[in-house]
């Protein structure tokens, strides 16, 4: 490939990338009743629950009200969410309307393709992680202890969990395929991972067994991010998601590549 076609093809993937992000993204927002509105109703429900009602009767925890302490789990455990549900159920789709055949034949490389997803999962991450913060400034006067690590943590974890729902999307074979993970493995790992207490309060055998579930450090630090203190180290538990983004990236490439479960 002479050196003139080369910018030539990276230009050309800049906008097939662009195109896929931007049609994730308004798949999204084009039903926003369906995928904005839910989670800040649900997180408003933690809230009046967990918040005013549990948490006025168990104090504090960590030294501060147990409404500021479940805050970050809670705005972590909406970014999880929507960022795994959006590309599995937007990839799935495409595969099982064959619109990813015309994408799969197209000059356009795998890790481009796997990025626009992934991004479309990101973005739904992060405006439902925004919506919902915002939510929780009406129940909790919530600050910022590190910034950066809030903003690297949220990023690290919606890549995380949209490469997640790409490779559940590629072995799903129905619909109903899109909502075991999330029924029987996303929600028990998120409820354990330490949204709604804190690991110093359990055995050192649920301990170490917590430390066995990704999510537990994802919370770590972003609740450090907010208030200042972690249960586990903070670098160990960032090494733990980069560790886990560039494993299921290659997990989803190699099955893209290859082709495998992109027929229905």
């Amino acid at each position: 490939m002479s050196s003139q076609q080369t910018p030539n093809m990276h230009r050309l993937y800049a906008i097939a990338f662009k195109s896929i992000i931007t049609k994730e993204i308004n798949r999204f927002t084009r039903i926003w009743v369906q995928t904005l509105v839910p989670p800040a109703i649900t997180m408003t429900l933690y809230f009046l629950i967990f918040g005013n009602l549990v948490g006025s009767r168990i104090g504090l925890m960590g030294g501060v009200s147990y409404m500021e302490f479940i805050a970050p789990g809670l705005i972590m455990m909406s970014v999880i969410t929507n960022s795994y549900s959006n590309v599995a159920s937007s990839f799935f789709s495409a595969k099982f309307q064959r619109n990813l055949e015309e994408l799969m034949v197209a000059p356009v490389p795998h890790y481009v393709m796997i990025a626009g997803y992934v991004g479309g999962g990101v973005s739904r991450g992060l405006l439902v992680g925004l919506i919902v913060t915002t939510v929780a400034m009406f129940f909790v006067d919530l600050s910022l202890h590190h910034a950066g690590l809030v903003v690297l943590t949220v990023f690290l974890t919606s890549i995380l969990f949209a490469l997640g729902g790409l490779i559940n999307a590629v072995f799903a074979r129905s619909f109903d395929d899109i909502s075991i993970i999330p029924t029987f493995v996303l929600t028990p790992l998120t409820y354990l991972g330490g949204v709604f207490y804190s690991l110093s309060l359990l055995p050192d055998f649920w301990q170490g067994v917590s430390a066995l579930n990704p999510v537990v450090y994802m919370i770590n630090v972003f609740r450090y991010g907010f208030l200042g203190f972690a249960d586990i180290s903070v670098p160990f538990s960032i090494a733990v998601m980069v560790s886990f983004c560039v494993g299921l990236y290659g997990v989803a490439y190699y099955l893209i590549s290859r082709g495998i479960g992109l027929r229905t």
